[in-house]
């Protein structure tokens, strides 16, 4: 058996939202031209490659894009 406590791995207490920096910020994680979408371009591309290699290489890159960011 297993629970599940839904909780914030880093506590978040925003005292001034900014709904501009939010729309930024979304769109650079999963917008058109963000992170999410360039990740399923490379895994999507590395199932037409011919050469194993290069398909090791997009299936890098594309995992790479999926990894979580620590920005300082």
């Amino acid at each position: 058996m297993w629970s599940y406590d839904k909780r914030l791995q880093f506590p978040v207490k925003i005292k001034n939202p900014d709904p501009q920096l939010a729309k930024i910020v979304i769109s650079q994680l999963g917008g058109p031209d963000g992170e999410l979408g360039a990740s399923m371009r490379y895994l999507n591309q590395r199932y037409a490659m011919p050469y194993k290699e290069c398909k090791g290489i997009l299936t890098d890159i594309g995992t790479e894009e999926l990894a979580p960011r620590s920005y300082p």
